[in-house]
């Protein structure tokens, strides 16, 4: 349903895209280095050693849980960034989460609020579906479990 709603191009390019990028000693991912599914959590987990297995940079930008936090790694000392999701944040808080990155390298969370619920029902206008309803549901409860 989401590929027929994006069409054949836009769905090609988002396929074309590189797993991952290098940036300043910053690797940005998805999901953690191997995987697009796989990811860190707030707090360690047993895999996470195996998530950095080949990772020479000293901090790795991720995403995939919407979780915001930062934390370091006892694997090599890897800091560990996700900045959030600014339409999905699955923290219980609605705001828009994001990230920067200070001139110094120092990273700062920061929360926006917007209209949210008006996002959730532009969601459930645009597209029909039960995905969308999921969608909407996650948007204006900030919650993956809904």
């Amino acid at each position: 349903a989401a590929r027929e709603a994006l069409g054949p191009d836009v769905v090609a390019d988002l396929a074309a895209l590189p797993p991952f990028a290098h940036q300043a000693g910053t690797l940005v991912c998805h999901g953690s280095p191997p995987s697009d599914v796989r990811s860190f959590l707030p707090e360690p987990a047993d895999d996470e050693e195996e998530l950095l297995e080949g990772v020479g940079a000293s901090r790795v930008v991720f995403g995939h849980t919407h979780l915001p936090f930062a934390r370091t790694s006892a694997v090599r000392g890897i800091e560990l960034v996700n900045p959030g999701s600014v339409g999905m944040p699955f923290d219980g808080d609605p705001r828009a989460a994001y990230a920067l990155e200070h001139d110094d390298g120092r990273i700062e969370h920061r929360r926006v609020a917007y209209d949210h619920a008006a996002s959730a029902a532009r969601v459930r206008d645009a597209f029909a579906g039960e995905w969308t309803a999921v969608a909407a549901a996650r948007i204006e409860e900030a919650r993956m479990d809904v």
